[in-house]
């Protein structure tokens, strides 16, 4: 089972005990549950639900493994020819580091425990 999810301007894949990086959170503190409701799709093997845009009830529940992560440095350079004029910067962007524990879709974990009861 997956679900897509948004989390600021992104949106991720995400599966139970998958470990994705979100956006910061500056008060998150490791081992604290984190959830997010705005699921824009769910899939369990055959059965599916697609949000318009957003899933009805839907969350994905998450345990905070890293408050703090950070991304590669990205370098800006700014040049000016013949002006003797150089500009050099850099940034790094700060992430927070989750374990994805659930996936709860009103109505979409039925069908997925009765269609793994048909298999057996």
């Amino acid at each position: 089972m997956f679900a897509i999810i948004e989390d600021g301007n992104r949106q991720i894949r995400v599966e139970e005990g998958d470990t994705v990086r979100v956006d910061f959170r500056g008060d998150a503190e490791p081992g604290a549950a984190v959830s997010f409701d705005r699921v824009l799709l769910a899939n369990a093997g055959a059965d599916s639900v697609v949000g318009r845009p957003l899933i009805d009830g839907a969350t994905v529940d998450a345990e905070i493994v890293d408050p703090l992560t950070k991304g590669k440095k990205l370098e800006v350079q700014k040049f000016r020819r013949r002006k003797n004029s150089r500009t050099f910067t850099g940034h790094r962007q700060k992430y927070t580091q989750v374990r994805i524990t659930g996936i709860n879709v009103p109505g979409l974990d039925k069908a997925a425990s009765a269609s793994a009861a048909e298999a057996d």
